[in-house]
């Protein structure tokens, strides 16, 4: 009966957590700050970086594939709390039988979705038009997987500002984000960084899946492969519980505002 019990309340939890993710998708996925800080940033950033330098395609495309799959899974959740808050949802939503972990959840689960499809993008112009290859594809796999829902958690917990306004999330979110695109690989390599670069660029989860996305495409990398996804999943599941706590902490200030 406890069994019985148990599998029941997992699978309502997981019907809401799918719920919210596929109306997150409908609404968030094509709003102004998504756009921008999702796709278009981390586009300009890399051609503004490689114009000029004459690297092989290849070399460039772990960078590429790391840095949108960052952008774009950290970018849909911090416009979802804020931007409920403000339409003054967020009250409706949280009257229903939904916990504030299951909604977290499906914002997590959208904003991964997202980060995944839009990071097949230039991995498949690396492939087909560049002629790069996949050499271990099921360290890509994990890479992309682990990836978007450690990237997508960060986001969620960023958009635990309270705070109704998402460009104030946006900008948070950038100034955590933009940093740690320079000292994680994604340009230089690490193994070019100085003392110091090599010590910062621990902190940073972009780091091993930038690393993993070379390992998968060039077989090559700084870490092992074992470290790395230890860290990517150590990074996901510290951003999840922090970013749950300080949901529901903050949610009742959101209310009253």
């Amino acid at each position: 009966m406890r069994s019985d019990s148990w599998r029941l309340r997992a699978r309502i939890r997981l019907i809401h957590v799918l719920a919210i993710a596929r109306k997150d998708a409908k609404i968030y996925y094509l709003k102004a700050p998504v756009l921008i800080y999702g796709i278009l940033l981390p586009i300009a950033l890399f051609f503004a970086f490689v114009i000029g330098r004459g690297i092989p395609p290849e070399r460039l495309l772990p960078g590429l594939v790391g840095m949108t799959l960052f952008f774009t899974s950290s970018s849909a959740t911090p416009v979802v709390i804020p931007w409920e808050t403000r339409m003054r949802t967020l009250e409706r939503l949280i009257s229903t039988p939904a916990s504030v972990p299951s909604i977290i959840s499906g914002d997590i689960l959208a904003g991964f979705t997202y980060g995944i499809t839009i990071s097949l993008v230039p991995l498949s112009v690396g492939i087909f038009a560049l002629g790069a290859k996949v050499v271990n594809p099921f360290v890509m796999a994990v890479d992309l997987i682990l990836g978007a829902l450690c990237f997508s958690a960060l986001g969620s917990l960023l958009s635990s500002l309270p705070t109704d306004n998402p460009s104030n999330v946006m900008m948070l979110s950038n100034l955590v984000r933009l940093p740690l695109i320079f000292i994680s690989g994604v340009f230089i390599p690490i193994e070019r960084m100085p003392g110091w670069g090599k010590t910062a660029a621990l902190i940073s989860p972009l780091t091993y899946t930038s690393d993993l996305a070379r390992h998968s495409l060039l077989n090559e990398g700084y870490y092992p492969i074992p470290l790395d996804i230890a860290m990517i999943l150590a990074f996901g599941i510290i951003f999840i519980a922090v970013g749950i706590a300080l949901h529901k902490r903050n949610i009742p200030k959101r209310i009253s505002q």
